[in-house]
């Protein structure tokens, strides 16, 4: 008998190593989908957990929200690759799926890091069972660019809208009212536009909370408190004010604001009865001790 290893009995292959960016972004899109938790609460708490350097953060931020706003267009090209129904895919295959395809599609990564460590995370999430299926599909997409998938992706469109609505990431019912809003003041040719801007990564919006900071140059357009956040993580500045700076939407700030401002009297009991994640209601928390008045919230 030869001492030989027998050939046909092939050893399984060690697993492939995930890089900790991809472990953080593919956490926080799973609990988004299976959770329906906040990215933007969630990510700074995995970030943190995994430890990750300052490089490694930025780029598990870009993957968590580049493939959370391309979804819907991701979602149509996985479609296609599968050639099957996405409720007939495993929900933790797909968000690797959807981490893969915009790695692939709408990043420098390099294509076989995309597609291994997206196969392993399919793994890890469904079992063994689950790889080829996975990287079947990623090495179809990866064997045509973003144009070339949309255009496919339009071929199948019962409509202009849907259409739109899947290559653009966004419900079809949201197109068709945007539609009928823009067509009301004769801009209808400006769909498209608006659409891609709001798909567009924003910068960082920061509130400086009255009373307790003052907002930073440069100022935003419209909110009195509001400022744009300098490059890199905002989060040292949040914890090395307190709190008195956060992270929020120039809108958000401005829906507090119009009702914290509209002619206070001292004394007054304010009530906040949405008030959870709790991001307006600091800034009325703070308007209110700047009026003297008291603010109660209840989520």
């Amino acid at each position: 008998m030869s001492g030989r290893p027998d050939p046909r009995r092939r050893r399984d292959a060690p697993p492939t190593i995930v890089q900790r960016s991809r472990e953080v972004a593919f956490a926080v899109m799973h609990a988004v989908d299976a959770d329906d938790a906040y990215a933007n609460l969630l990510l700074p708490i995995e970030i943190d957990r995994a430890g990750l350097s300052p490089a490694d953060a930025a780029l598990a931020t870009e993957l968590t929200y580049g493939t959370l706003r391309g979804r819907g267009m991701y979602d149509a090209i996985i479609r296609i690759a599968a050639g099957r129904e996405l409720d007939e895919i495993d929900h933790g295959v797909l968000d690797a799926l959807r981490l893969g395809a915009h790695q692939l599609l709408a990043t420098r990564v390099a294509p076989h890091a995309a597609v291994n460590e997206s196969v392993e995370l399919a793994r890890r999430s469904s079992g063994r069972s689950a790889t080829g299926f996975a990287n079947a599909v990623l090495r179809r997409i990866s064997r045509n660019d973003l144009d070339g998938w949309l255009d496919q992706v339009r071929a199948l469109a019962r409509s202009d809208d849907e259409a739109i609505g899947w290559t653009s990431s966004h419900p079809v019912w949201i197109v068709r009212a945007m539609r009928r809003a823009l067509r009301a003041e004769g801009r209808e040719h400006e769909l498209e536009e608006l659409l891609a801007a709001d798909n567009a990564s924003p910068s960082v919006t920061m509130a400086a909370l009255t009373g307790l900071a003052e907002p930073r140059s440069p100022r935003t357009r419209f909110s009195p408190i509001g400022f744009r956040a300098p490059s890199g993580d905002p989060e040292p500045l949040v914890r090395s004010s307190g709190g008195a700076m956060r992270v929020q939407d120039e809108g958000s700030q401005l829906v507090a604001l119009a009702l914290a401002r509209r002619a206070p009297v001292a004394g007054e009991r304010w009530l906040d009865l949405c008030a959870g994640p709790g991001g307006k209601t600091a800034v009325l928390a703070a308007e209110a001790r700047n009026a003297s008045a008291l603010l109660e919230a209840n989520e």
